[in-house]
């Protein structure tokens, strides 16, 4: 290799701000950490560089997220993450970056819970041209114990397991409502009940990123996933960026087909692998 493994280091901020702004959907994630925290989040990040220049980085959260890698620098970076071991919960981003790194991290790190080798990146720039759900609004912050249960169910749907197992509970609650402060967080709730919500996980100036889409079972064939995505996307382009982008799993045929049917147009491919 012609390069080497270091820290992030405040100089290199510019350089990363460019190559995030010029894929915002892709990147959207890191985007928002770094507009949201600065320079501090240099301590997350470590860069392959080639006589001292950064070619590309990596994200160390509760998400391992490759940014703008190529065979080289994976290889590098595999290397690190071999010597350091597995921190976070989760890798994630662009397919080939993501299955070359855990390819090269595997016989260290066990084996993974799941690995979701296929799943659509989305995009929509305009508002959709279905009729968006009208009851569809923002959460109040005293609607969180409505809306907290509905999260806990949508991931333990779609994860595996509970956001509440091993004492993590408190800090799950907390960043829901942080969510809700913020005002990324949308439902329609009839009778007390979310029959229907989304947040907005990420946003930067130029991109945000929808999480947590989830009909209550019993409201499921019902016709609301559609008009009430319709609903997020008009929010979320009004609320926090312009471009309003998601990913999902491939096997699943009937977010894919509501999405489709709002307006998604599909831009990209990523992969997860959970822990």
């Amino acid at each position: 290799m012609r390069g080497d493994v270091r820290p992030l280091a405040a100089g290199d901020l510019p350089w990363l701000r460019g190559v995030l702004a010029a894929d915002p959907l892709t990147h959207c994630f890191v985007a928002s950490r770094l507009e949201t925290v600065g320079a501090r989040l240099v301590s997350d990040v470590v860069v392959y560089a080639i006589d001292g220049r950064p070619q590309s980085a990596l994200y160390l959260g509760a998400n391992v997220i490759p940014i703008e890698t190529d065979e080289e620098s994976r290889e590098a970076f595999s290397v690190h993450l071999r010597r350091t071991g597995r921190r976070g919960s989760s890798m994630v981003g662009p397919a080939r970056e993501v299955l070359e790194l855990w390819d090269g991290v595997r016989a260290a790190w066990g084996s993974a819970r799941d690995e979701r080798r296929h799943q659509p990146l989305l995009s929509m720039a305009t508002d959709s041209a279905v009729v968006p759900d009208p009851q569809v609004r923002v959460v109040r912050i005293d609607e969180l114990d409505l809306l907290l249960p509905a999260c806990v169910a949508m991931f333990t749907e779609e994860v595996g397991i509970s956001p509440l197992s091993g004492g993590a509970g408190t800090a799950y609650r907390a960043r829901v409502a942080e969510l809700i402060r913020e005002g990324r967080a949308y439902a329609r709730i009839d009778n007390g009940t979310v029959v229907f919500k989304a947040e907005v996980g990420a946003a930067s100036t130029d991109a945000c990123q929808v999480q947590g889409v989830w009909v209550a079972p019993e409201w499921r064939g019902r016709g609301l996933s559609v008009p009430g995505m319709a609903a997020v996307v008009h929010a979320a382009r009004r609320d926090c960026a312009p471009l309003v982008s998601l990913y999902v799993n491939d096997y699943n045929t009937a977010a894919r087909r509501c999405y489709r049917a709002v307006g998604f147009d599909e831009v990209g491919e990523f992969a997860t692998i959970l822990f």
